[in-house]
């Protein structure tokens, strides 16, 4: 499948200290080989992130107000929707995700046609694994969308994917606020769209600090699951 334009969405808040060297390591690994725009959606950071966004020369939204990570993406799948974008690449902002892996996801999608296609880092458990906690918590996941969609999505927090035009499409007028990831895979299941993952390598975050930290995981985990619950039973 040939793919025609597309857009990497990087949400981002107080992500000051990549946000530079993420956008220049973006363009000197894709640059010349695809057709890829970059665009920042500053998600009311407390910093210069926006400072930072338009030094880049990179696109870039900026929220009035703070929305979390799910609407600072679906923002970024409003753009694509309105300009028209053949399909987009979520990429966070804390430079976790290697900007050279964007091309797995692309050759994955090309050989399955997939509509969403996941970056995990634990299909051959290579690079940076997250920390124990984190592990324990995401294996949750793991088992609670085995049990509401059938499917083994083995990294199902990961926020480095591809979708193409039918699944950002949908997402754009219909995601999850808060903490998205292992939720949307609930909603894009029940819309019927095909899902893969491919093996990615992902480092430790190059800066900032995450927005989930110790009793935050607790809270997080709870409020996930109750909202993946309320989005399978949901006519």
């Amino acid at each position: 499948m040939h793919l025609y334009r597309g857009l990497i969405i990087i949400p981002c808040f107080n992500e000051a200290a990549s946000l530079a060297d993420l956008v220049t390591e973006i363009k000197e690994n894709l640059r010349g080989i695809l057709n890829l725009d970059i665009l920042i959606v500053n998600d009311c950071s407390t910093d210069n992130t926006l400072d930072i966004a338009q030094r880049t020369e990179a696109k870039y939204l900026d929220l009035p107000v703070n929305l979390g990570i799910g609407g600072a993406m679906q923002a970024g799948f409003l753009y694509a929707y309105s300009h028209n974008y053949s399909f987009v690449i979520q990429l966070d902002g804390d430079g976790q995700h290697v900007p050279s892996e964007i091309k797995k996801l692309i050759a994955a999608f090309e050989k399955t046609e997939a509509d969403i296609i996941i970056g995990s880092r634990f299909l051959e458990k290579k690079g940076f694994q997250s920390s124990f906690l984190r592990r324990i918590g995401i294996n949750y996941f793991y088992l609670i969308n085995r049990l509401f969609t059938g499917l083994h999505i083995k990294d199902s927090t990961s926020g480095f994917r591809l979708l193409n035009k039918k699944a950002f499409s949908y997402a754009a007028f219909h995601y999850p606020d808060d903490f998205p990831e292992p939720e949307s895979i609930v909603i894009f299941a029940k819309k019927k769209f095909s899902i893969a993952e491919v093996p990615v390598i992902m480092r430790e975050r190059q800066g900032g600090k995450s927005s989930i930290r110790w009793l935050m995981q607790l809270y997080y985990i709870i409020k996930v699951s109750i909202a993946m619950c309320f989005s399978y039973i949901r006519k």
